[in-house]
């Protein structure tokens, strides 16, 4: 990539260090904003004209499931980030920018157990839309939605619904590292939340960073991250056991927050710029060695 100048908004969040890791060495300029510095993006939304060649939108209110589902009106507090964000956009007309939309915002009648069904960029409609994931669902699609009048306006915009996300240096309020540790400690029982036989799509963030660069480079409109491998917590445990040396039994905790029973992406748009590298295998191997 040449030189350009980039804004990464909630850079000090995990996918935020992410994106650092892969552009800090590269002769870029970069500017970070994160409310846990101390910059609150919706201030510098206010005050900032800078034209950016690229706009990374990751800044919002975060924190796994018991968030989601514990503290829904926190959440909401993503569609005032998210609205400053585009109006400032049309104002400073950026070359790029990437808006991280969600796989919470597909709609949940397409997420059951009983159909198996891989998600497409098409099964969101906005000019129909049905139910999300809970708050957090909402304000992602209201964030698509404002994106696609950024677009009306002249803006390219690039949206992205991440599916689970992975990685070492996650906090532990998200089920890869905090079953991760539990790996590490050797648990037994092995505890997970729910029954255990939720499924997710799991990509490793490092891929999650890659397949950006190929949508910015293709200037893909909508794209899901992910690898289309339906895996449960379970199964999750038990591959995190397996890499440990162990097999334990598992200590299910349906009181807890588990969320849809089946959340897997189709990546064959993906597939076509952009072909994820690290196997699930190996990141669980990584992130038991850190």
């Amino acid at each position: 990539m040449a030189y350009m100048k980039i804004l990464i908004t909630g850079d000090a969040g995990f996918v935020g260090r992410a994106f650092h890791r892969a552009l800090d060495d590269k002769g870029h300029d970069i500017t970070g904003i994160d409310i846990a510095n101390g910059i609150d993006c919706r201030d510098f939304f206010k005050k900032d004209d800078t034209r950016y060649d690229v706009v990374i939108h990751l800044a919002a209110i975060v924190g796994g499931r018991a968030t989601i589902e514990g503290n829904p009106l926190a959440v909401a507090s993503d569609l005032a980030i998210d609205s400053d964000m585009f109006q400032w956009a049309v104002r400073t007309r950026p070359k790029h920018l990437v808006y991280f939309s969600s796989s919470a915002a597909y709609p949940i009648y397409l997420q059951k157990a009983a159909y198996k069904q891989r998600l497409r960029e098409p099964d969101i409609n906005l000019d129909h839309i049905r139910t999300p994931d809970l708050s957090y669902g909402w304000a992602k699609l209201t964030g698509e939605t404002l994106a696609r009048y950024a677009r009306a306006e002249g803006i390219k915009v690039n949206v992205l619904r991440p599916f689970s996300g992975y990685g070492s240096d996650q906090a532990l309020d998200y089920p890869f590292p905090s079953l991760i540790a539990r790996g590490k400690a050797k648990q037994d029982p092995f505890e997970v939340w729910g029954t255990g036989e939720q499924v997710r799509d799991f990509i490793h963030i490092d891929d999650v960073v890659a397949a950006t660069f190929e949508a910015i480079t293709n200037n893909v409109q909508t794209l899901n991250l992910c690898t289309g491998r339906p895996t449960s917590f379970i199964q999750l445990a038990e591959m995190i056991m397996l890499t440990q040396g162990y097999l334990a039994p598992i200590k299910k905790h349906p009181g807890k927050p588990s969320g849809v029973e089946y959340r897997v992406g189709d990546p064959l748009k993906m597939l076509q710029v952009y072909e994820p590298q690290i196997s699930l295998e190996e990141g669980i191997a990584r992130a038991l060695k850190e």
